[in-house]
């Protein structure tokens, strides 16, 4: 498989140390780890002109995630600057090297914990922005409602440790519970799919400064990850803080998988700053997957509509870093964050806000994270040899 348009005027080519850091990102969900550290990456090759070659061995030809991790190091390798086109064999396993795999997801299996309570099979999006003001928290809490609503199980977490919002978005309050160890997160029913939710809010009261600075924010969104009790997940939704800082590159470390969605407003002024977090998740080689533009236009009642905020910042954004414009929300002011909140859900799944929030929704699980088919061709592997082991006596 073969992709790419050209590669920006000027930009260098990536080299391949590049490209294997980015493939970090691509997990092979069945064995929760990254396709470089599992040897299934065989080489790499970048020519002059950014077109990049990557081989990846699969357990067998046939494997069912094939298709799904193909598409995965394309879309990988393609946000990386300087990319022309991306070409992807898929090969098999020799016998050393599927011994070699299997050995090494049975020590992880059985001798080392995982890193994250977050499955491996659940897509991780991070919603960012350059500055405060632009509705992101609105966004991250409607897209989070409408994906459920499609039946999926969501989490959402809260990481905007300063500035959280996210239970008074929903109308929710309490305090999170702790079984065996680690935080429950509240728990909500969306239609046919479920809402699991954290969040500074549940800890802190909300007239209260948080006075941390950089390692306790990051050590605060890293027990998200790591102390939560997430049980099954088909996506993970952060809502990070605006700017770039130390939750955004700790993010990176923990879930080098996360695909980053960036929200701006029209004006020009929010998409230059928010072109920086594009190059900071780059810089962490995250995928930077689009860009949604929130208060486009505001609709009077009577039809007429106003463009309050200028036009046209969110396709300049996307054109400048070379990313799709996912969605252009409309200036709803019930969504924007209020001191009373309670009614996103509801205004989320109606009219002119709602309709985009659920366009949105579903090019998020149609072609930016689709939820991973889970029909099984390592695990089925590693099935035959745990029983071929025990039948030996080991």
């Amino acid at each position: 498989m073969k992709v790419g348009d050209g590669p920006e005027a000027g930009i260098t080519p990536p080299d391949g140390d590049q490209v294997r850091e980015v493939l970090r990102g691509v997990v092979d969900p069945e064995l929760g780890d990254n396709i470089v550290d599992l040897g299934m990456l065989r080489s790499v090759a970048v020519g002059p002109d950014g077109d990049v070659e990557v081989e990846v061995a699969l357990t067998i030809a046939s494997c069912p995630l094939r298709t799904q991790i193909r598409n995965d190091v394309t879309a990988r390798v393609q946000a990386l600057r300087g990319v022309r086109s991306v070409e992807v064999r898929t090969g098999e396993m020799t016998g050393p090297e599927r011994e070699r795999l299997m050995a090494q997801a049975r020590w992880r299996a059985r001798e080392k914990a995982p890193p994250t309570q977050v499955p491996p099979t659940a897509r991780v999006i991070a919603m960012a922005s350059g500055k405060g003001g632009v509705g992101k928290s609105s966004i991250a809490v409607a897209a989070a409602v409408a994906i459920a609503r499609q039946g999926h199980v969501v989490g959402l977490l809260d990481a905007d440790i300063w500035g959280f919002s996210v239970p008074r978005l929903l109308g929710i309050t309490g305090q999170v519970e702790a079984r065996d160890g680690k935080m429950i997160p509240v728990e909500l029913p969306v239609g046919p799919g479920r809402l699991k939710i954290i969040s500074m809010g549940f800890l802190a009261d909300e007239r209260r400064a948080i006075m941390w600075r950089g390692l306790l924010l990051n050590r605060a969104v890293q027990q998200f990850v790591e102390d939560v009790s997430w049980g099954d997940l088909d996506y993970l939704i952060f809502d990070m803080p605006p700017g770039t800082g130390d939750v955004q590159m700790g993010l990176a470390r923990l879930l080098p998988r996360t695909e980053v969605l960036i929200v701006t407003t029209p004006q020009q002024a929010a998409s230059t700053v928010a072109a920086r977090v594009a190059d900071m998740a780059r810089k962490g080689y995250l995928r930077v997957a689009g860009v949604i533009e929130n208060m486009s236009v505001f609709t009077c009642d009577h039809g007429t509509s106003y463009a309050l905020f200028g036009e046209g910042g969110g396709q300049r954004l996307a054109e400048d870093i070379g990313v799709p414009l996912l969605a252009t929300l409309p200036f709803e002011p019930s969504a924007l964050d209020r001191p009373d909140g309670g009614d996103l859900a509801q205004i989320a799944a109606s009219g002119r806000f709602g309709d985009a929030v659920d366009a949105l929704a579903k090019r998020i699980t149609s072609e930016i994270a689709p939820v991973v088919e889970m029909t099984g061709c390592t695990a089925r592997m590693i099935s035959r040899v745990e029983a071929a082991l025990d039948k030996a006596g080991r």
